[in-house]
């Protein structure tokens, strides 16, 4: 399957674009894995941890995220946060 581009940005600057594997977001709904292929989505933000995996079975990158949402399009997935860091 086809990488998922996956791009996370906050008021002051862009934290990540990138083709990754999969990204798990913390919806206020519950979490959701976005792969490629995904259905369009959009869910707001809890604060919590994107988990970013860069390919099949390694081990997750988590970035902290405050606020904002997610919008899974055509394009890939984009985050909007209020501030993220590491």
């Amino acid at each position: 399957m086809a990488d998922l581009h996956f791009e996370l940005v906050t008021p002051d600057r862009q934290v990540m674009s990138d083709d990754v594997h999969m990204v798990v977001v913390p919806g206020v709904e519950g979490d959701s894995g976005i792969m490629a292929g995904h259905a369009p989505y959009m869910t707001t933000l809890k604060n919590g941890e994107l988990a970013v995996y860069r390919s099949a079975g390694t081990q997750p990158e988590r970035i902290a995220v405050t606020g904002g949402f997610a919008e899974v399009s055509d394009r890939g997935l984009t985050v909007l946060a209020e501030s993220a860091g590491e």
